[in-house]
């Protein structure tokens, strides 16, 4: 008997041999994006630094267009360029339309009821819907018109006022495109400009303060978001912060939907006269697909202030900063105006389609200077196969249009302020142009920006 032993035991190698090798071919190996190799625990969060964008910009310069990395550990897929973003956000689109369940967007996102992080379904299709019928219509934009004018000349005599003194341009943008949203999207300001003036729910500062947070806290690489054992520590603070912020918003929107409804029970046959009574209107449809709760309405008004204020501010100061440094531009610019425009009167919205290098100048600060420098992240919602890599359901994708505004494939001189690269060719700048996609792949946020920044020009 025991010199059967061998013999059992080659047999037993031999089945075992077998066996993982129907097992093989039944589950191939599968082909992942290439990528440095993470780390136990903390995955690759050790190579991202304090500007994320351009930590992966120079990971994808060695790595390529599509890698992965490990966040903790979760998968996350970076693309890199317009032909990767391409992939993602049109050829396999409905494969990745979901949204990654991060703190930001359970608390500075209402508890994932808006727009940017709400995953694809009944409410983000009702959402858009909305957006597009009832807020971005081609007849509710000129019925604003005369907000817009009103506001914009209100801007001019203030920085005219102003001339000779030293001005933080800023400030005053931001305060113009404010003022411009709060009045097409909530019908009054509810914001004061003074410390004297006690008659509203927010100071002008404070609220610009709390949009500034809004940002970056949408922005950060949160830890407990990668090593969930970790998130109960918040050991970079961004939780609290997120808890706090979320506490401010919610006072802030609360007053503004009490008053609008207080208003609307008087006046019970009054219209829709702004986007906060359109929503409300909504909320009470039956019909309605997915009920809007007062969450939804929250954070779908947010998306709108948030996408017109501080993102137009931001973009005519950076195009401010490039022009300034080119004087070349600033002559050509002027030779426009002057050509186009004289001398006796101001620029109005119907003039813009008759500007075309104030329009180059405008997107190409966009190129260089993206509002987000990743899109909105997305996950995938199931098994997938991009330009040949297999991608795992549950993956993060995230878009680097810092990296795209400078790959060199899509951009001659990729480094270099050159408006003139524009000219001559018609570039749509809300979503289906993937080589500038400066306001992520939601068009509404490119809507809010067009109506407050382009009457600016």
């Amino acid at each position: 008997m025991e010199s059967l032993w061998p013999l059992f035991a080659l047999v037993y190698v031999a089945l075992l041999t077998f066996l993982s090798k129907i097992i093989y071919k039944r589950c191939p190996e599968r082909k992942l994006p290439p990528g440095p190799k993470p780390w136990p625990i903390i995955g690759n969060l050790n190579l991202i630094g304090s500007l994320p964008h351009q930590s992966l910009h120079l990971l994808s310069q060695k790595y390529g267009e599509i890698m992965q990395l490990k966040f903790g550990k979760f998968p996350v897929v970076v693309a890199s360029s317009p032909e990767m973003a391409k992939q993602f956000l049109k050829v396999h689109d409905m494969a990745f339309a979901g949204r990654p369940a991060l703190a930001a967007g359970k608390y500075t996102g209402f508890n994932y009821s808006d727009m940017a992080w709400a995953s694809y379904g009944p409410f983000w299709r009702q959402a858009r819907k909305i957006f597009l019928i009832q807020v971005f219509s081609a007849k509710k934009l000129e019925s604003f018109e005369d907000i817009r004018v009103e506001k914009r000349r209100n801007f001019f005599s203030r920085l005219h006022s102003l001339s000779g003194k030293p001005v933080v341009l800023k400030d005053h943008l931001f305060r113009h495109t404010l003022s411009t949203m709060s009045r097409m999207v909530l019908g009054s300001k509810y914001f004061s400009e003074s410390e004297d003036d006690k008659s509203s729910i927010v100071k002008l500062d404070d609220l610009q303060a709390m949009l500034d947070e809004w940002f970056l806290l949408n922005g950060v690489f949160n830890i407990g978001d990668w090593i969930p054992w970790l998130s109960f520590l918040d050991l970079q603070g961004y939780v609290k912060r997120m808890k706090a912020l979320y506490k401010r918003y919610d006072k802030f929107h609360n007053y503004v939907i009490d008053d609008h409804q207080t208003r609307r029970a008087k006046d019970k046959d009054s219209i829709p006269r702004d986007v906060v009574d359109v929503l409300l209107q909504q909320a009470e449809d039956p019909d309605l697909d997915v009920k809007l709760t007062r969450d939804h309405i929250k954070g779908l008004l947010h998306n709108l202030l948030a996408g017109g204020t501080d993102t137009a501010a931001a973009t005519i100061e950076w195009a401010i900063h490039d022009i300034l440094k080119n004087p070349r531009v600033i002559g050509k610019a002027k030779e426009e105006l002057d050509r186009v425009i004289g001398r006796n009167r101001w620029v109005e919205e119907d003039d813009f389609s008759r500007l075309p290098y104030i329009d180059a100048i405008i997107m190409e600060s966009m190129r260089l200077h993206p509002l987000g420098t990743f899109l909105i992240p997305h996950s995938a919602m199931e098994d997938c196969k991009v330009a040949g890599y297999d991608i795992s359901k549950g993956t993060m994708i995230l878009i680097n249009t810092w990296s795209i505004g400078r790959d060199p494939n899509s951009w001659d001189a990729p480094e270099e302020f050159l408006p003139e690269r524009f000219l001559g060719k018609a570039i749509d700048i809300t979503g289906s142009n993937f080589a500038l996609l400066p306001f992520s792949d939601l068009r509404w946020f490119g809507q809010c920006w067009l109506i407050c920044c382009m009457d600016l020009i």
